[in-house]
């Protein structure tokens, strides 16, 4: 069998599943998408999650809190590993009236991916990494990694509405995720963690 490592780029994802307005997938049980992702042939042996904690002062009431439950969520999974980045202020200016007005760009992420990929692929920890993301920023990893181990494969699933061309020319293969993995890929409404505590999936996600 096939040793998979599955690495997924959360904001990527998130606004993939945004932009289609696809709210109702955002309790998205992982450890299934990265199962209803694989061959017959493959077995999944770790899932490596790289995400950013949401600041208390979004201009989204909750959705901070909404993070929480659903990290919470995800961290009842098995072979399961949380990397986080960071978010750092940026101004933003209005051209056409000068207003401006402060929002948070995501940081380390696409770093972060390409640490983890090139450290498991020289501690030959996977045959076949699965990236889950668009960002042509991890072309260089990826180039290097089947440079170094011809013999590992590398395949790119990219989120939905996100595409990179110069990703698809490096990796082995690549492909979209279709609606239906989403949908067949959910956690239950209630998630109960180690502890007993009952997580719920937020309101404003159904």
């Amino acid at each position: 069998m096939q040793r998979v490592f599955v690495y997924i780029d959360d904001f990527n994802l998130y606004f993939g599943l945004k932009s289609k307005g696809w709210k109702r997938y955002y309790w998205l049980n992982l450890a299934r998408l990265a199962e209803n992702l694989l061959k017959p042939s493959q077995n999944l042996a770790m899932i490596r999650y790289f995400t950013s904690r949401i600041s208390t002062n979004s201009v989204s009431p909750g959705k901070d809190k909404r993070q929480a439950t659903y990290l919470e969520a995800l961290q009842t999974l098995p072979d399961f590993h949380i990397h986080y980045g960071h978010y750092l202020p940026k101004k933003r200016k209005c051209a056409a009236c000068g207003a401006t007005w402060e929002t948070h760009e995501e940081k380390m992420t696409d770093v972060n991916i390409a640490v983890r990929l090139l450290g498991d692929a020289q501690d030959n920890r996977f045959d076949t990494a699965i990236i889950i993301s668009g960002d042509s920023d991890l072309v260089p990893p990826i180039s290097d990694l089947r440079n170094r181990y011809p013999k590992k494969n590398v395949i790119v699933a990219f989120p939905p509405s996100r595409t990179s061309q110069q990703l698809r020319k490096i990796a082995a293969a690549s492909f979209h995720i279709g609606r239906d993995k989403f949908h067949h890929s959910q956690f239950p409404d209630r998630v109960t963690k180690a502890d007993g505590y009952v997580l719920e999936r937020p309101r404003e996600w159904y």
